[in-house]
């Protein structure tokens, strides 16, 4: 390592001011931290003394996100075999999921980081670390089919609009990964709707067709004519099978297991707030728990989406994924403890309410979260004015 940091030390009057490549100082600096952790220190007291910097809290969020994103990749495999009748063994199915999920993860990252390289020259500040998680987070929110281009114009309409114009990281309202995935979803709605999802298939007559769709669950119980656990049954869907995740579905959504070790791995590191996580759950549970024991004591099945147990709702769609990394995200997230709870019960209960009346869209969370984030500076307002008012005035 000395090797590489001697190399950094002859290269960096280059690029300081007045340096024949200073306006790359912001490339160098962000090259320069991936090896090595951030030199400076203050100079001036007081000191606070913290050994979590932002290049270890994103790497600990990237940690959590590996299960779920190597999950992702099996399965993006195993469901574009199965459905092109070829081999299932394991190396065959990760060799198929990586070429399919592996390019949208290079785009992601690749793209996104030609803006943020961009904002960072013209504003003459550093690359921020920030971009490591969403450049993750926003293909692992995509069906597995989605072209290229437009990847490309999702991460770049969440980064330059969901982040950059707010001034950055740590600036933005939005969760930007949600916001491409939201922008991506009213611009090119045929493949992102929530309706059906596509797997490829990959030599089947000739290539002729390189998709196939089916329905998604969720799709499945809000246009149920029958219960909607009949006709979650009849798709193939049971609700082991929608916990371990093993069916066709966007890269990273599909396994709620692998979610919940995510979520253990950010409450244990203290890295996301479980008041978040548990406050979503509360709300979701609290909106379809008292129909549904109505419904079964009464025999109604009105509406179809509330008469099914509160584990389907949980299991269905994204919303593991969403509370677990989304809505978690420390800077579009409300900062009070208090208010914590009340941003995670909201979007709990507002997923619901989406998924109940909105049958044209029957997956909610991702709009509930983007929801939420506009609301949760007003929730860290009054949380903070009601504790002023508790405060004894000075005498």
């Amino acid at each position: 390592m000395k090797f590489i940091k001697n190399i950094f030390n002859s290269a960096r009057p280059h690029f300081k001011e007045g340096g024949k490549y200073e306006k790359l100082d912001s490339l160098f600096q962000a090259t320069e931290t991936f090896f090595f952790i951030p030199a400076d220190v203050t100079k001036n007291d007081a000191h606070i003394r913290d050994n979590l910097d932002l290049k270890r809290f994103m790497s600990v969020v990237i940690i959590a996100l590996l299960p779920v994103f190597f999950f992702g990749l099996y399965n993006a495999g195993y469901q574009s075999n199965l459905a092109s009748g070829r081999s299932l063994e394991f190396v065959s199915v990760f060799t198929q999921g990586l070429w399919i999920v592996l390019p949208l993860v290079i785009v992601s990252y690749g793209v996104g980081f030609f803006w943020e390289l961009l904002f960072a020259v013209v504003r003459k500040k550093e690359i921020s670390e920030g971009f490591l998680v969403t450049g993750l987070l926003f293909p692992m929110t995509l069906p597995p089919t989605i072209p290229l281009w437009q990847a490309a114009i999702g991460i770049s309409f969440g980064v330059v609009i969901g982040k950059e114009i707010f001034g950055g990281t740590g600036r933005n309202i939005l969760n930007p990964a949600l916001t491409g995935r939201a922008f991506l979803f009213f611009a090119y709605p045929a493949r992102m709707s929530g309706d059906s999802v596509w797997t490829v298939v990959d030599g089947v007559k000739g290539n002729i067709v390189d998709a196939v769709s089916a329905a998604t669950p969720l799709s499945c119980a809000s246009g149920a004519v029958e219960t909607v656990s009949t006709a979650l049954e009849k798709g193939g869907y049971t609700l082991s099978k929608l916990f371990f995740g093993l069916y066709p579905g966007s890269i990273g959504e599909t396994s709620v297991l692998l979610c919940l070790v995510g979520a253990f791995i950010l409450i244990v590191t203290g890295i996301g707030s479980y008041r978040i996580i548990l406050g979503g759950i509360l709300g979701m549970v609290a909106f379809v728990y008292p129909v549904y024991l109505f419904n079964l004591f009464t025999g109604n099945t009105t509406p179809a989406m509330l008469s099914i147990h509160p584990g389907w709702h949980l299991s269905m769609g994204g919303f593991a994924f969403g509370i677990t990394f989304m809505a978690t995200d420390p800077v579009s997230a409300p900062g009070m403890e208090a208010a914590r709870w009340i941003y995670g019960f909201a979007i709990g209960a507002l997923t619901i309410l989406i998924r109940v009346f909105n049958p044209a869209y029957p997956e909610g969370v991702m709009l509930a979260i983007l929801f939420m984030n506009i609301f949760a500076p007003l929730l860290d307002h009054l949380v903070i004015k009601s504790r002023l008012k508790k405060r004894i005035p000075n005498v």
